[in-house]
């Protein structure tokens, strides 16, 4: 008997505030003029970083500091799920170049060699060459210095995507290129060795697909050097561009854009549309729960329980007056 008590006293948990539940604790209780104030303060503050973000976003006109080139493409849908799982993370790890498993239909080629980088995606790279010019006179034509690397996200080079090791040829041996690229993976950089292969930084912005199919990706960046070295002159400029990437294909578009940083980041106006779309939406709401409190106000809404107590207090109200009378009439 004194076991069991023993047993069921170490059962049970510590007397402490804690496992007691004896903690003190707040129950939040909103009135109609608290939500309506928080509604009214929100929809203010997105109306308001909407249309900053606009304006930043719009005086982006004088080109100077860092400069920026994208390619944009419009109607290209990089969100299908079938061509989102299209590649092999342990081919584009370089732990096994030959490792071609989820990359359908672009595993092997039609002898059954297997291709690197293998699927959709990559068999898709934007391949277009764009060279920008700067005509400083009509018989002067300089070609603006564009840097190829440090325009993909750092975690992508360096933990996602990683070169099998430092002889690529002979490491891609074994291999074949993706059947819409001219050349192998390992020659896609001829100027800068370092940045051929699984790292090469076209490539691996490319390979971080879009969420919509209206989008751009990093293409360059200037280097400031020579006439540049403030940014880009005032003056005419001038693309060159071997088209290589067709569009036509899926009826779509592709442009190039020129950009530079604001205190917001670069010359999207996405956030603050978004911004903005919110903040209306916010008001509407808010503007919506204030004509309903005010046409409620004042009025009693009496619910099923609380009507039926009501009923029976009455009835008992009515029947201890009933006993009273028959007590006086004796």
């Amino acid at each position: 008997m004194d076991n069991t008590s023993q047993i069921s006293q170490s059962r049970l948990p510590d007397s402490t505030a804690l496992k007691q539940q004896q903690l003190p604790a707040y129950k939040l209780q909103l009135s109609a003029t608290k939500v309506l104030t928080g509604f009214f303060i929100t929809g203010a503050f997105c109306l308001g970083m909407g249309i900053l973000l606009i304006l930043s976003a719009k005086s982006t006109k004088e080109i100077e500091g860092n400069i920026y080139m994208y390619y944009k493409l419009y109607g290209f849908y990089q969100n299908l799920n079938p061509y989102v799982v299209s590649r092999s993370n342990n081919q584009l790890m370089g732990r096994d170049v030959k490792d071609v498993g989820n990359c359908d239909p672009f595993s092997k080629s039609h002898n059954g060699t297997p291709i690197a980088p293998c699927g959709a995606i990559a068999n898709s790279m934007f391949n277009d060459t764009i060279i920008l010019s700067y005509n400083l006179n009509s018989s002067i034509h300089i070609k603006v210095p564009m840097l190829s690397i440090g325009i993909a996200w750092w975690t992508d080079k360096y933990i996602k995507f990683q070169n099998p090791s430092l002889n690529l040829p002979s490491t891609f041996a074994g291999t074949t290129k993706p059947p819409y690229w001219p050349k192998p993976v390992y020659e896609l950089d001829e100027e800068n060795a370092g940045n051929n292969g699984f790292l090469n930084e076209d490539f691996i912005v490319w390979m971080r697909t879009a969420a919509f199919p209206t989008f751009k990706k990093l293409y360059r960046r200037l280097y400031r050097i020579q006439y540049f070295t403030e940014g880009l002159p005032a003056g005419n400029y001038s693309f060159n561009i071997t088209y290589n990437f067709p569009v036509t294909r899926f009826q779509g578009e592709k442009s190039v854009v020129l950009s530079t940083l604001t205190w917001s980041g670069g010359s999207s106006l996405f956030l603050g549309l978004t911004y903005t779309v919110t903040g209306a939406v916010t008001w509407l709401a808010s503007f919506s729960m204030m004509a309903i409190h005010l046409m409620l106000n004042g009025r009693k809404t009496v619910f099923p329980q609380q009507k039926s107590e009501d009923s029976k207090r009455k009835a008992e109200n009515t029947e201890m007056d009933s006993e009273v009378n028959g007590a006086k009439d004796v």
